[in-house]
């Protein structure tokens, strides 16, 4: 007699026929059906992947790239735990830097080694022990597609032959061959890459790629290649896609902050924009004007004086330009809420000072001459031609679309991943802890449903048909993402701008933040925010950037008692004066979860000259006594759910609704 659990199984076979008919196309025998349960069963019970989290990176390409390299310090940990004290610590920190940078550190071997076929032996040796560390933790069909295909055969066998008796001597003349032939350089280059490959297994991006540094373009070009990865949009982000739309407000953004810090090299050699109409026209309008709070920040990149003069009249020019074109989108966007913003229409232009309620403050810079006060948004003809060539240059940028593209496809304004919520800035909140309602398109939305409405803008921005008559709505709310009150990616009062290069009372530059930057200090409102995105229990964690943690003043990136992490530390120059590090990363492994303080990065060249690591302090914020498994995570229960449905073609084989197919 059938018991009712057959009974019910029976049923859900028949329920789902069409799809199991489906799913036998794949496995169209029982015995097929069976290896895959089995593969999956065993996949289940390998240890969990690492994954690697990084924020703020901010066009520090040379920092970045070291951070991806070591892994965050975890290859190091690695060679310390395979080698311990059978290696002396520079000998550790030589395979750490070769592990690193292995075509530029062969280099400075091959001319300081007296024997080089005994380090290729001893070196290669140390290698192979340490990629069948970082490899024990996958499958042989991982690993496999890991492996560069020059040396894949070969590489397979030194993976999984054991180093003892009796295959010692068949590893030996490996090896021996291999710098025989003169292929040992390529190999080791091989090694060490599949090395870096296998000790993280996925990265998290949390926001903000762009801007400040010199080198985002460089960054993307590196995370194109990268095997497993996703990015949770920042500020900077939007600010850059909204430049990829065609927003002119974005546009002139992006320039006046590239100009600001000197960052042309992304403008210019990384995305091919054509800067010489701007330069023409800030030299012919304010080429006798000094623009004394336009020149760039201190710590701005030096092009040599008479660039950096020319620099400080650019970013006068389109800064007028900005203030012009964002008071066209707050008019014809009247539910932004942002009428305070137009400052133009209040300036005196007869004795140049502007009225800030009671207050009246007179003008740090009073050359103004294309602004006219009866039409003060208005750009003349030729700031309008300047606009239009930067727009075309900015939308035909073959690399920006490219780049453009992979942040849509690898992106999300948030990502609910193995009990971390991660997204760049803010939840908009109320003062009572309440999600608050914000207005977007005519409609209310609050918490994670004005996450989904946002994320849906930002794609219909960039893909949607200019010929619609909502287009420009979209395309003019990335403005408002970047500095709307409202705005998950900024949730401050304003963005003073203005009075930053206007106003000399500074009280008048103060931003106000919004509730949420204080109220995720609360274990409460930290619960009720996982809550709303579908966690809960002890392990769930938010995970933040955009908010520099200043180390310095004694602030802590660990809040509310664990539950939210900060871990924008400062991996921007232009910020490390203020937090006194240069940035947090987060690693999540089998054993727990683990904060990566990391000291400034010195240079790519005495990183691989001198073996200068970036000095990481690590602390345990999370210690699993018992690993976790692929079975414990988001994948593990995707696995689940296709064994299930295996079992379920089984049993229609079995009944025979379903037909093998020899």
């Amino acid at each position: 007699m059938m018991s009712k659990a057959d009974e019910m199984k029976q049923e859900e076979v028949k329920n789902d026929l069409r799809y199991l008919k489906l799913l036998s196309k794949k496995f169209p025998t029982i015995a097929e059906a069976c290896t895959e349960i089995i593969n999956l069963e065993a996949i289940l019970e390998l240890p969990k992947g690492t994954e690697h989290f990084l924020t703020d990176i901010h066009g520090e390409y040379e920092a970045f790239q070291h951070v991806l390299k070591n892994a965050s310090g975890s290859v190091a940990r690695k060679v310390n735990e395979i080698f311990g004290q059978t290696m002396l610590e520079n000998e550790k920190k030589e395979l750490c830097t070769l592990i690193y940078y292995p075509e530029e550190k062969l280099e400075l071997v091959k001319v300081s080694e007296p024997n080089i076929e005994d380090w290729y032996r001893i070196t290669l040796h140390k290698l192979i022990l340490v990629a069948r560390t970082v490899s024990s933790k996958y499958t042989r069909s991982k690993v496999s597609k890991a492996l560069p295909p020059e040396f894949a055969y070969i590489l397979q066998e030194l993976l999984h032959e054991s180093l003892s008796e009796p295959k010692q001597d068949y590893v030996n003349v490996i090896i021996s061959t291999i710098i025989e032939i003169g292929r040992a350089d390529n190999f080791i280059a091989a090694l060490c890459e599949l090395i870096q490959r296998l000790t993280i297994d996925s990265m998290h991006i949390v926001g903000d790629i762009f801007d400040r540094g010199p080198g985002a373009h460089i960054i993307l070009d590196t995370l194109l290649k990268y095997h497993d990865i996703d990015v949770q949009w920042g500020n900077h982000d939007i600010l850059w896609m909204g430049a990829a739309c065609g927003n002119e407000a974005c546009i002139a953004n992006v320039l006046r902050l590239a100009l600001r810090y000197g960052n042309l090299p992304t403008i210019e050699d990384g995305y091919g924009i054509n800067l010489l109409p701007l330069a023409t026209f800030a030299m012919d309008v304010y080429g006798d004007d000094e623009c004394p709070k336009f020149r760039p920040t201190p710590t701005a990149i030096s092009h040599g004086e008479k660039t950096d003069r020319l620099i400080t009249k650019m970013q006068k020019a389109i800064a007028v330009m900005q203030f012009k074109i964002e008071g066209q989108i707050i008019k014809r966007n009247p539910e932004y809420d942002m009428q305070e913003r137009l400052k133009l229409e209040l300036i005196n232009y007869d004795d140049m000072t502007i009225k800030y309620g009671d207050r009246v403050f007179e003008l740090d810079d009073k050359f103004l001459p294309t602004v006219d006060p009866k039409d003060p948004y208005k750009l003349t003809e030729e700031e309008a031609a300047v606009m239009e060539k930067l727009r075309y240059s900015f939308m035909n940028s073959d690399k920006m679309r490219k780049h453009m593209r992979w942040l849509y496809a690898k992106g999300s304004l948030y990502l609910v991943r193995n009990s971390n919520l991660m997204f760049h800035a803010s939840v908009p909140m109320n003062e009572d802890g309440s999600f608050k309602e914000v207005l977007v398109h005519g409609e209310l939305y609050s918490g994670k449903a004005l996450f989904d409405r946002v994320d849906a803008i930002v794609r219909a921005a960039y893909f949607g048909d200019p010929s619609q008559e909502d287009h420009q709505r979209d395309v003019d709310y990335m403005w408002y993402l970047w500095c709307g009150a409202n705005s998950p990616f900024f949730d401050k009062d304003k963005m003073t701008n203005f009075e930053k290069y206007f106003i000399p009372d500074k009280s008048m530059m103060k931003e106000k933040k919004g509730y949420y930057y204080t109220l995720r200090n609360e274990y409460d409102i930290c619960v009720k925010v996982l809550k709303e995105f579908g966690l809960e229990g002890p392990k769930s964690h938010i995970i933040n950037g955009h908010v520099p943690v200043k180390v310095a003043k004694g602030e802590q990136p660990v809040k509310a008692d664990g539950k939210l992490l900060v871990i924008d530390g400062g991996f921007s120059k232009a910020y490390q004066s203020e937090t006194g590090i240069a940035g947090y990363t987060l690693i999540y492994h089998s054993r727990g979860l683990q904060l990566v303080q990391h000291e400034p990065f010195q240079s790519t060249r005495k990183a691989i000259e001198e073996g200068v690591d970036i000095i990481s302090n690590r602390f345990v914020l999370e210690f699993n006594d018992n690993r976790m498994h692929v079975r414990d995570t988001d994948i593990g229960r995707e696995l689940t759910s296709q064994i299930d449905d295996l079992k379920k073609l089984l049993c229609a084989y079995r009944m025979g609704l379903i037909e093998e197919k020899h």
